[in-house]
């Protein structure tokens, strides 16, 4: 089912020439697709023989944590893995000690299986698509097609739980603003994961700067307690919440945490391997050394007061989408260390590029298609692996210019996608100046998002 199709009237008299199936019960067609392609994606994983070698890291901490042992001291699997994640992290996996691991193997695939059907439900509100389409049919069709996005593959190979950060994140982005407890989600996701703690920065910078436009109107101060900056504050107060719990459960843990192993970055990987698509990682290859340094601390700041001002820029014009999506790209950017599957923020940014085209008709609409299509032939053509990368031989300290740019591909997808936020803007502001009044694209379904700052 293409693009176009999804878009298509679905009453039995259309004229579109496809399956009366699909015509008639289109929800029923893309489950079926979905399902399809799911079973496939999960017999090559099983005839692959993948290892899911993260899993067992987090089996191991939760293990580690039932027998009262050192959790920044123990290594899994033959690969000798540390643990990175913060302690709560820790004390969500030990469920996963009651399981055998074939039996925990099946649970992650088919929960991260459930969790990507998830992400593409929270990207189409987020977007407000589809328009005509049931919501339930095109996140089935999307979700049978994105699974083979190579971050989305990664993060099933390993086990991992981007996906379950990336839910979370989406749903108080997607949650109406009248909500209280929005960014709840948000606060969890930075427990178990720094990095997305920038969302929080993000919503309070974007609630300060309109809260700054209520004062200047005469609306108060109470007007001015907005619900971007209830969101960041109810996110803040989860995360510490969750900081506060692991202190109270593994106090030596958490204290080793806060004043060691947070800052001890190389403790995650070598820095200059393929798989770290961040700009310290690009970096890194770039001047063939280890560590960038300056040169990194550098590029990351600039990189993060621009994503972050575009982001704001973008929900305070009401453009959801863009904002969220920005965040996201800003955030994988300036991390330390930002693993390929990390960037199962893929779906979502493509989700927006074709909501942009499907907006759109003529040239303008082919254009956004060939922007679509790119970035997804780049998530899905393992294009970055195509470089000498084994481990520990720090090939990726002596590639060419061709090896650098493939394996530098993420990251120059990601300031692609600012500079393209960036471009919006300044149309958006073009526009403004003219008295435009039209609605925009990507300004989301289902939240207000808009200037006053009032719920909906």
């Amino acid at each position: 089912m293409t693009a176009l199709e999804l878009e298509q009237p679905t009453e039995a008299g259309g004229t579109h020439p496809g399956n009366g199936l699909v015509r008639r019960h289109p929800t029923l067609a893309a489950a079926l697709g979905c399902l399809v392609s799911f079973a496939v994606f999960w017999t090559v994983q099983r005839l692959l023989n993948v290892t899911m070698i993260d899993l067992m890291v987090y089996r191991a901490e939760g293990f580690t944590v039932r027998n009262g042992e050192s959790l920044y001291d123990m290594v899994a699997t033959s690969a000798h893995l540390p643990n990175t994640y913060p302690p709560f992290a820790a004390l969500l996996f030990t469920p996963l000690t009651l399981l055998g691991v074939p039996e925990m193997r099946a649970c992650a695939t088919a929960g991260n299986l459930l969790l990507l059907v998830g992400v593409v439900h929270l990207s189409l509100r987020l977007t407000g698509l589809p328009r005509r389409l049931p919501r339930p049919a095109a996140t089935f069709a999307v979700s049978g097609l994105l699974v083979w996005c190579e971050p989305v593959w990664t993060t099933l190979r390993y086990g991992q739980i981007n996906l379950l950060i990336a839910v979370l994140v989406l749903w108080d982005l997607t949650r109406r603003d009248n909500q209280r407890l929005a960014g709840v989600g948000i606060g969890i996701a930075a427990g178990l994961k720094l990095t997305p703690a920038l969302f929080a920065v993000f919503l309070a910078l974007a609630g300060a700067v309109r809260a700054g436009q209520l004062l200047r109107s005469g609306a108060g101060a109470r007007a001015a307690w907005n619900p971007w900056l209830r969101q960041a504050v109810v996110a803040t107060a989860t995360f510490l919440a969750t900081a506060l719990l692991s202190a109270l459960a593994l106090p030596r843990d958490s204290y080793r945490f806060w004043t060691e192993i947070v800052y001890a970055t190389d403790r995650v990987g070598e820095v200059e391997i393929t798989a770290n698509q961040s700009l310290r990682g690009a970096l890194a290859r770039l001047l063939h050394t280890h560590d960038p340094g300056a040169a990194w601390l550098v590029v990351a700041g600039l990189t993060a007061a621009l994503g972050l001002t575009l982001a704001v820029g973008s929900l305070v014009r009401g453009q959801r989408a863009w904002a969220a999506v920005a965040c996201a790209a800003t955030a994988l950017l300036v991390s330390p260390i930002s693993w390929s599957h990390h960037w199962v923020w893929c779906v979502p940014m493509l989700i927006l590029l074709g909501s942009e085209a499907l907006r759109r008709t003529g040239t303008a609409a082919r254009r956004w298609w060939a922007m679509t299509c790119a970035l997804g032939l780049l998530f899905c053509s393992f294009a970055l692996w195509w470089v000498p990368h084994r481990w520990h031989h720090h090939e990726e300290l002596h590639q060419n210019g061709v090896q650098m740019l493939l394996s530098g591909s993420y990251p120059l997808a990601g300031l692609a996608l600012l500079a393209l936020t960036g471009a919006r803007l300044w149309r958006l502001r073009g526009r403004a100046g003219q008295g435009d009044a039209r609605p925009s694209a990507g300004s989301g379904a289902g939240n207000s998002g808009s200037g006053s700052g009032s719920g909906s």
